[in-house]
């Protein structure tokens, strides 16, 4: 089993005693979304911990995309459990990147590969997300690279 996967486990097992019912749900749904992930597929395999990085920011953006669709609803009490899962997922998370991070980054793997122009924007996307490595989200990295694409 993976490190973090552990660490959930152990932590869903904490929250389970201390009888935090919001905590233990959450975990409970994403190791139900990381055992998902591991049965995806021709055979059943363990998740490497990016893996589980990877589930759990897809875990966390769902949160947030429904915590915003409940506010826009009037539904104000769902958007905020939604908040709520949303920043339990985060603490697993690695710290996200702030917008002058992120454009220093971009800058730098656009300069490296020489990219320039918007008819590089999939190779240069690549570049900027490994980059980047998980500490943004891809909407972002991509505006993030379309501006410095247009404006080379």
């Amino acid at each position: 089993m993976s490190t973090l996967k552990d660490s959930l486990t152990a932590d869903m097992r904490a929250a389970l005693k201390a009888r935090d019912e919001l905590t233990t749900s959450t975990l409970r749904m994403a190791l139900a979304a990381i055992g998902t992930a591991e049965v995806a597929g021709k055979t059943k395999r363990e998740l490497s911990d990016d893996e589980v990085l990877a589930v759990l920011t897809k875990e966390s953006k769902k949160r947030r995309e429904a915590a915003t669709a409940f506010a826009e609803a009037g539904r104000d009490e769902q958007a905020a459990k939604e908040r709520a899962e949303g920043e339990i997922l985060d603490r697993y998370l690695p710290k996200q990147l702030d917008d002058a991070e992120l454009a220093e980054l971009v800058a730098v793997a656009l300069a490296e590969g020489g990219f320039n122009g918007m008819g590089q924007m999939g190779p240069a996307m690549k570049a900027a997300k490994a980059a980047v490595a998980g500490r943004a989200e891809g909407g972002r990295v991509a505006a993030e690279v379309r501006r410095q694409l247009a404006a080379s």
